[in-house]
């Protein structure tokens, strides 16, 4: 079923997706992250839309790439997604941002599932990623340079290679992050809460191939010349990884 009123468990998905489908009924949120919202908390709810689409590798998600002068979080990558607004639930928050970020059609999306809720401490946020198919591609573009600086198209395969697995440091402290180098030239770094989504996810799917975690890379100084510098307010889903820590 396509649309923002549901999710259909017994969507028309092609094979390579159905681990996927099948862990979303099987992973909890421990399998994510450390966190999950306190009971009672004053949490704020949000939604990021993880979107599944075939291209000429195959598989791929759509990921966009956050503007590099925005005073949060200039220049990470991320999902689609953002607060969800009174009177709607996190599917149509989801969809709704992805149309507002990128111009996905919601009509193109077949909502198959979604993951567990993960809360993220410095900003109070409680994010449930949606898993979307992508079963009738439409065209995308940026429709905010205030917001988006690119869309990026990744192929599983190039997250799943090794060659494309860097550990990322900041320039401060001791945080370290997994991350993957994606874009044309590999030469963008996805790290933080996505790339700790996906690199778990990957993990718990089994489709994860070793690769060395002592190649590390810094992130680059246009991702800190906003108003968040601080790294307890990163976006990141383990503070073990913070620390430089295993999990």
């Amino acid at each position: 079923m396509t649309g923002v009123d549901s999710e259909d468990p017994g969507a028309d998905l092609p094979d390579w997706l159905r681990p996927v489908e099948q862990a979303a009924r099987d992973i909890e949120a421990s399998d994510l992250t450390r966190f999950v919202p306190p009971p009672g908390g004053d949490a704020r709810r949000g939604a990021v839309l993880m979107l599944f689409g075939e291209g000429p590798q195959g598989g791929e998600l759509l990921l966009t790439e956050r503007a590099h002068d925005m005073r949060s979080h200039p220049g990470q990558v991320s999902f689609p997604g953002g607060s969800v607004d009174p009177g709607e639930d996190v599917v149509e928050a989801a969809l709704r941002e992805a149309k507002e970020e990128v111009g996905v059609d919601p009509s193109s999306v077949t909502v198959f599932g979604r993951l567990p809720e993960l809360w993220l401490p410095p900003s109070n946020f409680a994010v449930t990623p949606i898993l979307g198919w992508w079963s009738a591609p439409t065209e995308v573009s940026v429709v905010s340079r205030a917001e988006v600086h690119a869309i990026h198209h990744v192929p599983l395969a190039e997250l799943v290679d090794p060659e494309h697995r860097v550990t990322v440091q900041m320039p401060m402290g001791d945080y370290r992050s997994p991350g993957f180098l994606i874009g044309p030239d590999h030469d963008v770094i996805l790290w933080g809460f996505t790339g700790g989504i996906i690199a778990r996810l990957l993990d718990f799917l089994g489709w994860a191939v070793p690769w060395d975690e002592s190649r590390v890379r810094d992130l680059p100084s246009y991702m800190f010349t906003g108003r968040e510098r601080r790294a307890a307010a990163l976006l990141d889903i383990d503070d073990d990884q913070r620390r430089g820590g295993a999990r």
